[in-house]
């Protein structure tokens, strides 16, 4: 099998917070609402302690969790590139921060939304640093919520191959 096209989906504070302490410090309803709409009915990648903090599997969605650990009734994989050899079809890689990073290697587009809170203290985990010469910010239109912001950053076709 061969994946479709790779997407990778997060929220983040202006500095790049997108959790503390092993949850999201923030609550949009529009947003999730944005989310589910956009990965319904496509394979969402994970790492465990992603999977752990949303505490089950995601509805109407192919739920696959890279982790070392055995998950029951979940499809888990030691590595990204593992689970991305058993997809077929739209893929969104939805976190955590080791799952981002590997991602960026391997996504056509990433979704960003930025909120406004400011997180201090904890635990924090940070969305990775988006490398321009790959990526490109493509025009979005606003978010549904006015507090919120979405940015989408395509694969350049300079000739930089996914790895």
């Amino acid at each position: 099998m061969k994946p479709g096209l790779i997407g990778m989906i997060a929220a983040a504070t202006e500095e790049g917070v997108i959790g503390k302490d092993g949850r999201i410090p923030w609550s949009y309803p529009l947003d999730l609402r944005r989310f589910r709409r956009l990965t319904i009915e496509a394979t969402v990648i994970m790492g465990r302690e992603t999977f752990e903090t949303i505490g089950r599997p995601l509805a109407q969605r192919r739920n696959l969790v890279v982790t070392s650990r055995a998950i029951p009734g979940v499809e888990c994989f030691r590595s990204l590139g593992e689970a991305l050899a058993v997809c077929d079809g739209p893929v969104w890689l939805i976190g955590g921060a080791r799952i981002f990073e590997e991602g960026l290697g391997v996504a056509d587009f990433i979704d960003l939304t930025t909120v406004p809170d400011h997180v201090e203290g904890g635990r924090l985990v940070r969305f990775p640093a988006i490398d321009r010469d790959v990526y490109e910010e493509e025009p979005t239109p606003p978010h549904d919520d006015p507090r919120l912001m979405v940015r989408r950053y395509v694969r350049r076709r300079s000739g930089l191959a996914k790895t």
